[in-house]
Protein backbone atom coordinates (compact mmCIF):
# COMPACT_ATOMS: atom_id res chain seq x y z
CA UNK A 1 0.00 0.00 0.00
CA UNK A 2 2.92 2.34 1.15
CA UNK A 3 4.61 1.08 -2.35
CA UNK A 4 1.72 2.52 -4.25
CA UNK A 5 1.06 5.67 -2.72
CA UNK A 6 4.19 6.65 -3.07
CA UNK A 7 3.87 6.26 -7.04
CA UNK A 8 0.73 7.73 -6.72
CA UNK A 9 1.40 10.98 -4.65
CA UNK A 10 3.98 12.24 -7.26
CA UNK A 11 1.58 11.50 -10.54
CA UNK A 12 -1.42 13.27 -8.57
CA UNK A 13 0.53 16.05 -7.66
CA UNK A 14 2.01 16.57 -11.64
CA UNK A 15 -1.34 15.88 -12.37
CA UNK A 16 -2.95 18.73 -10.46
CA UNK A 17 -0.57 21.07 -11.55
CA UNK A 18 -0.10 20.34 -15.65
CA UNK A 19 -4.47 20.83 -15.14
CA UNK A 20 -4.36 24.27 -13.64
CA UNK A 21 -1.21 25.73 -15.71
CA UNK A 22 -3.53 26.45 -18.73
CA UNK A 23 -5.87 28.15 -16.87
CA UNK A 24 -3.57 30.12 -15.26
CA UNK A 25 -1.43 31.08 -18.24
CA UNK A 26 -4.43 32.24 -20.72
CA UNK A 27 -3.94 35.83 -21.45
CA UNK A 28 -6.90 37.99 -20.95
CA UNK A 29 -8.41 36.36 -18.03
CA UNK A 30 -10.03 38.15 -14.92
CA UNK A 31 -6.77 40.09 -14.06
CA UNK A 32 -7.15 42.19 -17.63
CA UNK A 33 -10.73 42.99 -16.44
CA UNK A 34 -9.46 45.24 -13.43
CA UNK A 35 -8.96 48.65 -13.89
CA UNK A 36 -6.80 51.29 -11.65
CA UNK A 37 -9.11 53.23 -9.05
CA UNK A 38 -7.71 56.31 -10.48
CA UNK A 39 -9.38 55.36 -13.91
CA UNK A 40 -13.05 55.09 -12.29
CA UNK A 41 -12.17 58.04 -10.68
CA UNK A 42 -11.47 59.95 -13.84
CA UNK A 43 -14.69 58.27 -15.18
CA UNK A 44 -17.03 59.45 -12.93
CA UNK A 45 -15.05 62.72 -12.23
CA UNK A 46 -15.80 63.12 -16.41
CA UNK A 47 -19.95 62.27 -15.86
CA UNK A 48 -19.79 64.64 -13.47
CA UNK A 49 -18.58 67.15 -15.52
CA UNK A 50 -20.98 66.43 -18.38
CA UNK A 51 -23.83 66.77 -15.97
CA UNK A 52 -22.72 69.88 -14.31
CA UNK A 53 -22.68 71.20 -18.02
CA UNK A 54 -25.56 70.02 -19.20
CA UNK A 55 -27.15 71.12 -16.27
CA UNK A 56 -26.67 74.96 -17.02
CA UNK A 57 -27.47 74.57 -20.80
CA UNK A 58 -30.92 72.26 -19.80
CA UNK A 59 -31.92 76.12 -18.32
CA UNK A 60 -34.44 78.73 -19.70
CA UNK A 61 -32.65 81.41 -20.26
CA UNK A 62 -29.64 79.89 -21.58
CA UNK A 63 -31.35 78.04 -23.88
CA UNK A 64 -32.80 81.65 -25.32
CA UNK A 65 -29.42 83.12 -25.73
CA UNK A 66 -28.45 80.21 -27.66
CA UNK A 67 -31.26 80.11 -30.20
CA UNK A 68 -31.17 84.41 -29.96
CA UNK A 69 -27.28 83.11 -31.48
CA UNK A 70 -28.15 81.11 -33.71
CA UNK A 71 -27.04 77.83 -32.22
CA UNK A 72 -30.30 74.95 -31.79
CA UNK A 73 -29.98 73.55 -28.48
CA UNK A 74 -29.84 69.56 -30.03
CA UNK A 75 -26.14 70.84 -31.85
CA UNK A 76 -25.12 71.95 -28.55
CA UNK A 77 -26.23 68.84 -26.76
CA UNK A 78 -24.46 66.97 -29.46
CA UNK A 79 -21.26 68.80 -28.93
CA UNK A 80 -21.26 68.24 -25.08
CA UNK A 81 -21.69 64.43 -25.85
CA UNK A 82 -18.66 64.63 -28.40
CA UNK A 83 -16.38 66.84 -25.55
CA UNK A 84 -13.07 65.09 -24.64
CA UNK A 85 -12.94 64.01 -20.82
CA UNK A 86 -10.36 67.23 -21.15
CA UNK A 87 -12.39 69.41 -22.37
CA UNK A 88 -15.10 68.51 -20.61
CA UNK A 89 -13.54 69.10 -17.05
CA UNK A 90 -12.15 72.29 -18.44
CA UNK A 91 -15.13 74.22 -19.22
CA UNK A 92 -16.90 72.62 -16.03
CA UNK A 93 -13.85 74.06 -14.03
CA UNK A 94 -14.40 77.58 -16.10
CA UNK A 95 -18.12 77.36 -14.82
CA UNK A 96 -17.62 77.19 -11.60
CA UNK A 97 -15.19 80.07 -11.34
CA UNK A 98 -17.61 82.42 -12.95
CA UNK A 99 -19.33 85.14 -10.93
CA UNK A 100 -23.06 84.11 -9.55
CA UNK A 101 -24.73 86.97 -11.96
CA UNK A 102 -22.58 85.89 -14.88
CA UNK A 103 -22.72 82.46 -15.64
CA UNK A 104 -25.28 82.67 -18.57
CA UNK A 105 -23.30 85.23 -20.34
CA UNK A 106 -20.05 83.02 -19.37
CA UNK A 107 -21.72 79.63 -20.34
CA UNK A 108 -22.60 81.03 -23.57
CA UNK A 109 -19.43 82.09 -23.86
CA UNK A 110 -17.28 79.29 -23.30
CA UNK A 111 -20.03 77.48 -25.75
CA UNK A 112 -19.67 80.02 -28.22
CA UNK A 113 -15.67 79.08 -28.21
CA UNK A 114 -15.86 75.37 -28.19
CA UNK A 115 -18.47 75.18 -30.78
CA UNK A 116 -15.98 78.01 -32.47
CA UNK A 117 -12.91 76.31 -32.08
CA UNK A 118 -15.00 72.83 -33.68
CA UNK A 119 -15.99 74.76 -36.61
CA UNK A 120 -12.96 76.10 -37.43
CA UNK A 121 -11.57 72.39 -37.53
CA UNK A 122 -14.12 71.55 -39.60
CA UNK A 123 -16.05 69.07 -36.77
CA UNK A 124 -19.39 71.04 -36.99
CA UNK A 125 -20.78 72.86 -39.19
CA UNK A 126 -22.36 75.86 -37.07
CA UNK A 127 -21.07 79.10 -38.02
CA UNK A 128 -21.21 80.02 -41.21
CA UNK A 129 -18.16 82.96 -41.43
CA UNK A 130 -15.32 79.88 -40.42
CA UNK A 131 -15.49 79.11 -44.17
Amino acid sequence: MKRLRRLLTPLLIAALVLGSLPAMATPGTALSDLIATTAALDAQGAQRDRAKIRDILAREDVRQQLLLQGVSPRQVEDRVAALSDAEAREMAERLDQLPAGASVVGALFAVFVILLVTDILGLTDVYPFTR
